[in-house]
């Protein structure tokens, strides 16, 4: 298979990682705002893509030569231009109705069974319970529309629905329903499915969408298994990897010098969200944990590959508080993406810059430096309250960047100290 090569031929790829579909709207503004700011840095042509859930169809329209752009452009905005390459939203929310009628279709008699069996006293009023549940939907979406509109997108002229025929390697990945494994599409022998058909198994979240039948198996989301399933890259011996996780634990101590930008709502205890919050927080914080862990292992077992995280500010409550289904933020949270990587660029200038120019890239100062700089052109901008929320964060890294510096300086020093003169 055919790569691409960096600017001074580094091997480098991309991990994304799921969040539903405001996560993939995080994750195209993150891109947009990295692609722009780092000359160089193809997204439509590196080595590797991995992605999971969400992030598979964003990894599978870049392997087939979209850029960040261009999805904002089809996904975001829903710009007519775009033609045939428009995948809407609002795909991901299309009723399942073919396993709504097959579940219903079965409680009559799944109703007669377990009535029977509980007057002759074979089951209790629970295992009678259980039973019925067998009628209830495994998923209340469907992802056939959006199967079939990824089809229609990967089958015109200079793209493919065939992982073998694309030019950079692509893994999509999704779980195996009855043993709990990976399955990576794309990697060999796994490879002949179409690209289309993995990613709907990749995002058939449990609970939203009805479990995807492969080849006699059952798979679900990917990120039931990993958060970002780095190591089928990072086993090609790549350079550099770069990460997007769209999904954090919201940090609440520092909510009160935060206000969400619609409505102006504090957040000082998640508890007082009620249910919805302490879910969300909950599963964040085992996503982000089970990332941490996996990072850590990186490092150990690949340490000669380069890899940078970009993630949203945990600080920041407006990928916490927004609704993960909804679309009328969509073009709200892309700009704030955008503009938030460009800020995250700027506060880890020093070692990202020195990260990246190991593989041949630098980061465009006059780029980020630009303050009228936008994503979408008519986006609300961020308000002076909102933009002061961040400071503090950036004293953080930089100093942190600073005390790297002056580690790696006396470390120079030392060994100069130890050679002859």
């Amino acid at each position: 298979m055919p790569t691409a090569r960096g600017p001074k031929g580094a091997r480098i790829g991309l991990a994304l990682a799921g969040g539903g579909p405001l996560g993939a709207t995080w994750e195209i503004g993150a891109l947009c705002a990295l692609e722009e700011a780092v000359p160089g840095l193809d997204f439509s042509a590196l080595d590797g893509y991995v992605g999971v859930s969400a992030g598979s169809f964003i990894a599978a329209a870049l392997a087939n030569g979209m850029r960040p752009r261009q999805l904002c452009a089809s996904f975001i905005e829903n710009d007519p231009a775009v033609g045939s390459d428009l995948v809407s939203p609002t795909l991901f929310v299309r009723p399942a109705v073919a396993e709504l009628a097959g579940r219903v279709a079965r409680l009559p008699w799944l109703s007669v069974l377990a009535a029977g069996q509980l007057v002759l006293g074979r089951r209790s009023l629970i295992g009678t319970i259980e039973r019925l549940g067998r009628a209830l939907p495994t998923g209340l979406f469907s992802t056939e529309p959006l199967q079939a509109r990824l089809q229609q997108v990967f089958s015109a002229p200079g793209r493919s629905n065939d992982f073998r025929r694309l030019k950079h390697r692509l893994v999509v990945v999704a779980t195996d329903l009855d043993s709990g494994e990976a399955a990576p599409f794309g990697l060999p022998g796994w490879d002949h499915v179409p690209i289309s058909r993995a990613v709907a198994a990749s995002a058939a979240l449990p609970g939203l969408f009805p479990p995807q039948a492969i080849g006699g198996r059952w798979y679900v989301d990917g990120a039931l298994k990993k958060t970002l399933h780095a190591r089928v890259l990072l086993d090609q011996g790549l350079d550099l990897l770069l990460c997007l996780n769209p999904l954090v634990p919201f940090d609440a101590t520092h909510s009160l010098r935060h206000r969400v930008l619609e409505g102006g709502a504090r957040i000082p205890r998640i508890v007082q969200g009620g249910l919805p919050l302490v879910l969300s927080q909950t599963f964040r914080t085992l996503i982000h944990s089970r990332l941490e862990l996996g990072l850590k292992g990186y490092e150990t077992s690949h340490p000669h590959t380069d890899i940078a995280l970009f993630e949203p500010d945990q600080r920041d409550p407006q990928m916490f508080l927004a609704n993960i289904l909804s679309y009328s933020q969509r073009r709200l949270v892309a700009e704030h993406a955008y503009q938030q990587t460009r800020e995250d660029l700027r506060s880890r200038r020093s070692s990202l810059g020195a990260m990246l120019a190991r593989h041949g890239l630098a980061i465009d100062d006059a780029v980020l430096n630009d303050a009228q700089r936008q994503l979408i052109a008519d986006a609300p901008r961020r308000g002076r309250r909102h933009a002061l929320a961040t400071p503090l964060k950036r004293l953080d890294t930089v100093l942190d960047d600073l005390e790297a510096a002056l580690a790696g300086l006396a470390e120079e020093a030392e060994v100069a100290a130890t050679q002859p003169r």
